[in-house]
C-alpha cells in the first residue's frame, strides 16, 4: 500500500500519464475533425445527386409526355388508316358485286335471246320456262368460264390483296407483325377448339360408361341378364307356362304363330304324328292264332260244320294275305276288323260257358 501511494505521489509518473492523456485527446480531435471533413462531403455529394435526380425526374417526365403526345398521334393515325381502309374495301366489294350482277343479267339476256332464236315451238316452250327459272335451275345453266369468272371474284372478295408496293421498312415489318398476330390468334383457336373437342369426346366417353353400369345395376336388380338392357334394343321378353312354371323355349315367330291361329294346324299335325306312331305300333305287333281247346275250332258256333283238316291250312294263307291288306286299308276298316274280333271272342267265351254247364 504504501509503494502505491508512493508511485501516485511520484511527479514523473503524473506527467508520463498527463502526456498519454494529451496524445489521445490529440488522436480523438484529429479523428473528429476528418470525421466532420468527410460528413461535409457526404452531404455535399447528397445534395448534388438529389439535384440531379430532380432534374432526370423531369426530363424523364418531359419524355414520357412527348412519347404519350407521339404514341397518340400514332393511334389516331393508324385508326384513320383503318377507317379509310375499310372504306376502300366496302367501295371495291360495292363496285366487283355490280360487275358481277351487270355480267349475270347480261348472261341471263344472253339466255333469253339463245331461246328466241330457236323454233316456234321450242320458244313457246321456253318462254314459260324462263319465266319460272329459279336460283337453282340458273346455277345449272351457267357455263363453265361463268363458274369460273364468280369463282375468282369470290375468291378476290375473301382474300384481300396485300398492297405492298411502295412502303417502307417500318410499315412492311408492322404488316409482317399484323400477318403473325393473326396467324397466332387463328392457331391458338384452332388449339382450343381441337381441346375442347377433345375433353367432350373424354366427357361422352365418361357418361356412356356410366349409363351402361346403371344399366347393368338396374337389369341385375330386376332379376335379368347384366348386358340385358345396354343393347339397342330392348330385352327379350321370356314368357313362362301358367301350369308348368317353365321357361317357354319357342321362338318369337312361334309363339306369334300361336296368336295367329296357327294351334289348330299345331293340333292336326301332333294327332297325324300320334295316329302314325299307334299305326305303327299295330302293325308291328305279333301275329299268333289261338290255341284250340279240346279239338275245337276257336270261334265255333253251336250247329256249324266241323272245319276239314286241309282248309286249316288255307285259312293260314289267306291270313297272310289279309295281313297284306291290313297295312294299306284305311283306319276305319282296321276299327271294324278290331270289332269284329272282339264279337268272335265274346261268342267264344259264351261258347266255353256253354261247353262247362253241358260237362256239369
Amino acid at each position: 500500500m504504501e509503494e502505491e501511494e508512493g508511485d501516485t505521489g511520484d511527479p514523473e509518473f503524473i506527467k508520463k500519464q498527463e502526456q498519454k492523456r494529451s496524445e489521445l485527446d490529440e488522436q480523438l480531435r484529429e479523428y473528429i475533425a476528418e470525421w466532420r471533413l468527410v460528413r461535409v462531403k457526404e452531404q455535399v455529394e447528397l445534395k448534388k445527386l438529389k439535384e440531379k435526380q430532380a432534374k432526370r425526374k423531369i426530363a424523364r417526365a418531359d419524355e414520357e409526355k412527348a412519347t404519350a403526345e407521339r404514341k397518340k398521334q400514332e393511334e389516331e393515325r393508324r385508326v384513320k388508316e383503318i377507317e379509310e381502309k375499310k372504306i376502300k374495301d366496302a367501295e371495291d366489294k360495292k363496285q366487283r358485286l355490280i360487275d358481277a350482277e351487270k355480267k349475270r343479267q347480261a348472261m341471263m339476256a344472253a339466255l333469253k335471246e339463245q331461246h328466241k332464236n330457236k323454233t316456234t315451238n321450242f320458244v313457246i316452250r321456253k318462254k314459260a320456262l324462263a319465266a319460272s327459272l329459279t336460283d337453282a335451275e340458273m346455277e345449272r345453266t351457267k357455263t363453265k368460264e361463268q363458274l369460273e369468272e364468280e369463282k375468282k371474284i369470290a375468291l378476290s372478295i375473301r382474300i384481300k390483296p396485300l398492297a405492298l408496293d411502295g412502303l417502307a421498312i417500318d410499315k412492311l415489318k408492322e404488316k409482317a407483325t399484323e400477318l403473325w398476330d393473326i396467324i397466332v390468334k387463328l392457331e391458338t383457336e384452332k388449339y382450343d377448339l381441337e381441346e375442347r373437342m377433345k375433353r367432350q369426346e373424354y366427357d361422352l366417353k365418361e357418361l356412356k360408361e356410366r349409363q351402361r353400369q346403371q344399366l347393368r345395376h338396374r337389369a341385375l336388380k330386376k332379376g335379368l341378364d347384366p348386358e340385358a338392357l345396354t343393347g339397342p334394343h330392348p330385352p327379350k321378353i321370356q314368357l313362362a307356362s301358367k301350369y308348368e312354371r317353365r321357361v317357354d323355349i319357342r321362338s318369337f315367330d312361334e309363339r306369334q304363330r300361336l296368336f295367329q291361329g296357327g294351334y289348330d294346324a299345331v293340333y292336326l299335325e301332333q294327332l297325324e304324328k300320334t295316329w302314325k306312331e299307334r299305326m305303327q305300333e299295330f302293325m308291328t305287333r305279333p301275329r299268333r292264332r289261338l290255341p284250340r281247346w279240346c279239338g275245337e275250332r276257336p270261334g265255333k258256333k253251336p250247329g256249324d260244320p266241323e272245319t276239314p283238316e286241309g282248309e286249316e291250312e288255307t285259312a293260314k294263307g289267306d291270313e297272310i294275305e289279309v295281313e297284306d291288306t291290313v297295312a294299306v286299308q284305311p283306319k276305319e276298316e282296321i276299327e271294324e276288323e278290331d270289332l269284329e274280333e272282339e264279337e268272335v271272342e265274346v261268342d267264344e267265351e259264351e261258347d266255353d260257358d256253354d261247353d262247362d254247364e253241358d260237362e256239369e
